[in-house]
This record gives C-alpha cells, structure tokens and sequence, in this order.
C-alpha cells in the first residue's frame, strides 16, 4: 500500500469510498488504503505505525486539533461535520428527496414535530436525522454522495482523495 486516508468513522469512510467509485479510482489498484480509525483521539495510535505511507485525513471540526496534532498537514476537515457538508452541498430539499426515495421521509416529518426540533433549521434537523444511527448514518453517506452532482461535492471529501 502507497497511501492511507484515515477517517474518524465508517460513514467518512463510505463517503470517501462512493466518491473514489464516481470519480473511476480504484483505490485498492492504487494502493491506497481508507481507514476508519474510530474516532479522532486514536489518531496518534494509528499513525505510529504507518511510517513511510503517504497518509492523509478527514475529519470533523470538532477534532481538527487531534488530527493537526497527529501529522499536521494533508488534514480536511469538514464543518461540522460529514453530514452537515453534504447537506449543504445538496440542498435539503434534494437531502429530502433521497429520504424520500429511500423510505425515510416519513420517520424525519415524525422527528420535526418533537417538540425539541420544531421550528429549527431544516438543515440541523437533517443532520440530527442522518446522524442519529450509526446504520442510517452509514446507509446516506453513500446515498449523498450519489446524489450529488460531482463539481458540488464538498472540498473536503475531494481535497482528501485527491492527497493520496
């Protein structure tokens, strides 16, 4: 393996995977390896033991100083995070659509009517939705990114791949 991309989880790790597929990477051809290392503080771990591998990674705002700390440069961050990235670079109408075409829209009116969600953003309660399972989280990383029209996908998410 010539290169590593380390990210937080699998979702970041479905995302990255779905793009490669779009953009007509092979990464396994290509020598490049996603690793889902789970979570920003086994960062340090994790790259102790690539030496030599070109690495980059992915993660949330909220861990950009973990993953700084780790190996400095080739970091993407995305803000906040995965979810909310590909809700703004889809729209959350076209977000909506995809719950919708994927048996979801129904379980996200119910979750806008709780009391703690009415009258929010549409975006944050798209992004409380997406990430509120690990499965659903995992199921529309891929799903997003396939409904995304490649000169829309988010810098991060292009900036890592193409690091490696």
């Amino acid at each position: 393996m010539s290169g590593v991309l380390l990210v937080e989880g699998a979702s970041d790790k479905v995302a990255i995977e779905a793009l490669a597929r779009r953009r007509g990477r092979d990464l396994a051809a290509e020598g490049v390896e996603v690793v889902a290392i789970g979570g920003a503080q086994a960062v340090g771990r994790v790259l102790a033991g690539l030496d030599g591998r070109r690495v980059a990674g992915l993660c949330d705002a909220g861990e950009e100083a973990l993953f700084r700390r780790g190996f400095g440069s080739n970091v993407f961050v995305c803000d906040p995070d995965l979810e909310g990235e590909l809700i703004r670079a889809l729209g959350a109408e076209a977000v909506e659509e995809v719950l919708g075409a994927n048996g979801d829209l129904s379980s996200f009116r119910t979750m806008q009517k709780q009391p703690v969600w009415r009258g929010r953003p549409v975006e944050d309660q798209l992004r409380r939705f997406l990430g509120s399972g690990a499965r659903r989280k995992v199921r529309y990383a891929a799903l997003l990114v396939d409904a995304l029209e490649l000169e829309r996908m988010p810098v991060p998410l292009d900036g890592v791949l193409a690091a490696v």
